[in-house]
This record gives structure tokens, sequence and C-alpha cells, in this order.
């Protein structure tokens, strides 16, 4: 049996940039500390112009931007919202915390996304809105799934935590919904440890938007100097994140080309090196649609079962590298079954692909040896 290595390749590894501490030094020499200073505005114009989105506002998450867009959506109890089974659980809870119920519809065999195929199907009289995930950054058929909010009447909204600066048609995601929620966690390309964004491509939307982070109140307005005092406006609560944290992650954001190229670099090996591998043993590889470009910030390979899953993992852990798994469906789990209900035919894809994915470790700044010892305790491994 081959030894376990004291050096583990950890399945994530936070980059800097390199001026992350210059700016949070300048943030607090400033004395702004709280939200909405100088860094949030350098940050808010960057994601916006990453993202092709009309404005842009951090939120200490990208779980709050989703509460923020359930609240824009102005949900009542019952109302439905669609969404893929195969995501996180905050993609579902945004909308149960309004009342909502979520409807929990398959994803594609190819690209793991939602099924477009399948939404018509689960639309009912109470639907108002279609929450698309683009899983690991690859894009949703978005001309397909506008095409049935359109005709329904229904307000999409891209979960785009994984895809800043990933492209269909020449078009950025995160400019083709009514909204969009980014993602700054630490395992994200970009990060500041905990952080996300709320991206608005309806003008309507703006000023709503910025009351209902500032607990409802009409404070940004009152700090621009448009009104003399603020007060309660709305509903609303507290989704600003501090100047330091905007500090970080505007570092991040202007070395944005750089972290993409190594990234990508390390995808491109992966999937260069392991094609020959994958093929012999019948294990599927990402699939990337020719009018669509990632982002490179998933590499995962489909193992022909469980077993195949799991022995993967534990193949690799032998050998010094965290690889893991990924979603487990949304439709079966407990809260799943309690608040929301799955569109007909169930989710078969969903099922079948959530025990056999494997994600490998993929970050910024890995060595060509961590690279190499990936790659060969993969190439390593015989399924059954």
């Amino acid at each position: 049996m081959t030894a376990i290595s004291t050096t583990t390749i950890p399945f994530n590894r936070a980059y800097l940039a390199g001026r992350e501490a210059e700016y949070v030094r300048e943030a607090m020499a400033s004395g702004l500390l709280s939200g909405d200073g100088p860094f949030t505005r350098r940050a808010n114009a960057l994601v916006a112009e990453l993202t092709g989105g009309l404005a842009a506002l951090l939120t200490t998450s990208c779980t709050h931007a989703l509460e923020m867009s359930a609240l824009l959506l102005d949900l009542e109890p019952g109302d439905e919202v669609i969404m893929p089974s195969f995501t996180f659980v905050s993609t579902a809870n945004a909308y149960a915390l309004r009342g909502a119920v979520p409807v929990f519809v398959d994803c594609r065999p190819d690209t793991l996304n939602l099924d477009e195929r399948l939404i018509e199907a689960a639309i009912t009289d109470r639907t108002r809105a279609v929450v698309v995930v683009h899983y690991a950054g690859v894009s949703c058929d978005m001309d397909a799934i506008n095409e049935v909010a359109v005709r329904h009447g229904l307000t999409v909204i891209e979960d785009n935590a994984h895809g800043l600066g990933a492209t269909y048609r020449g078009r950025p995601l995160g400019s083709l919904g009514a909204m969009a929620t980014q993602s700054f966690h630490v395992t994200k390309n970009v990060q500041c440890g905990e952080g996300g964004a709320l991206v608005l491509n309806d003008a309507a939307l703006v000023e709503r938007a910025e009351i209902i982070r500032e607990k409802g109140t009409n404070r940004s307005q009152f700090f621009r100097g448009m009104i003399d005092k603020y007060r309660w406006v709305d509903v609303g609560s507290s989704y600003l994140p501090s100047d330091l944290l905007a500090a970080m992650l505007t570092a991040q954001l202007e070395a944005f080309d750089t972290i993409q190229a190594q990234r990508h670099a390390v995808w491109n090996a992966f999937d260069e090196r392991l094609a020959g591998w994958a093929a012999e043993h019948g294990v599927g590889r990402p699939t990337i649609p020719a009018d669509r470009e990632h982002p490179a910030h998933m590499y995962y390979l489909l193992l022909p079962d469980l077993n195949g899953q799991q022995g993967l993992i534990a193949h690799l852990k032998e050998r010094g590298a965290q690889a893991t798994f990924h979603y487990v469906p949304l439709h079966s789990a407990p809260a799943g079954e309690r608040y929301g209900r799955t569109g007909p035919g169930g989710c078969p894809v969903t099922e079948d692909v959530s025990v056999r994915l494997v994600r490998l470790p993929l970050f910024a700044g890995m060595s060509d040896a961590e690279l190499d010892r990936i790659v060969d305790g993969v190439r390593s491994y015989r399924p059954r």
C-alpha cells in the first residue's frame, strides 16, 4: 500500500495576487472601515465591468445576494421558483426563506446545467422566476431559457457563483438575466475569504436594491447628498461588507487576468493529460460547448459509478492530493422535500452524476510538481 504523503495538496489554496495587504493597510489608514467606502466603489465598478452588468453591489456573500434577489422579486408564500436540483443549498434557501417553493428540475447529462428542455413542464400559474446555475462556470443555454421566460412572463436570475469571466455566445455571464449573483468565497477564482455581489441588469431594480442592502433605508441616497436624512422605506437587511474586505477583493479583481491565466494552464493540463486515461476507463470529462468560454473554475471527472468515485478520492488521498465530490441533490434532501417540489419526471440525471463526480484540486499558484502528482495519481487509478 502506498504511504500517505505528509505534504497534502489541498483541494483549494487561497491565492494572493500581491497588493491585498497594501490595500487593506490603505483602508485601515483611511479610517473608512464600514461599507460603501472607496474600495467598495472600486470593486463594484470592476465586477460590473467583468460581468457586463448595468450595476453591481458588493454583499457579504453570494447567499446574501440571492436573498436580495428574492426580496426584489416581492415573492409571496406559495410562489414558485424553478431551479436545478444540482446546486448548492443557498440557491434554494434564499427563496424558501420568503415562503416561496423551490421547484427542482433535472440537469443536462453533458454540461450538468439546468436542462432547458424541462423548464416549461415545471411551470404553473404560481411560477415567478427561473434561477439558472452556470455549473463549473459553463453557461446554461440562455437563449432557450430566456425565450421560455419571456413567453411565460418570468424573471431570470443567474446564480453565477462559478462563472465570473465566462461567456455565452460572446456575452459575459452575469449580463444574461435581470439579476445575477457572484461569489467571492475563498474557493472561488477571485476571493476575499467571504463575499459576494448582486449584479443588476434592469435599471428599475438598482435604487431598490441599494435600499434593501442598507437595511431597508435610503442611506446611500443620503450619503450622495440626494436627501437631508435617511429613513426606513422598505424591507431589507445588513448585506453590506466592510471596506476592508472590499480592499482585499479589489486587489484580486485587478489581477483577474493573471489569476485566470494560471487557472487555465492547470485546467488545460488536466484535460490534455487525462484524456487518454479517461477514454480507456469510461470516465467523463467536462463538456464545453463551442459557443461558450469557461473560466477554469473547476475540473471534474465522472467515474463509472459510486465505487469509482469513492475509490478515486481515496486513491488520491493516499498519494497526498485532496479531491472531493460535489452537490448532493436538493430535491431528495430533507429540507428539499419539506420546502420544495420536484418537477415532472424527477431528477434522474442529477441523482446519477452526484454519486459519480470527482473534483480535482485546482488553484492559481499550483506548482508543476503538484500538478504532476495529481495527474500521475489519477492515471494510476483503475476503476472497476
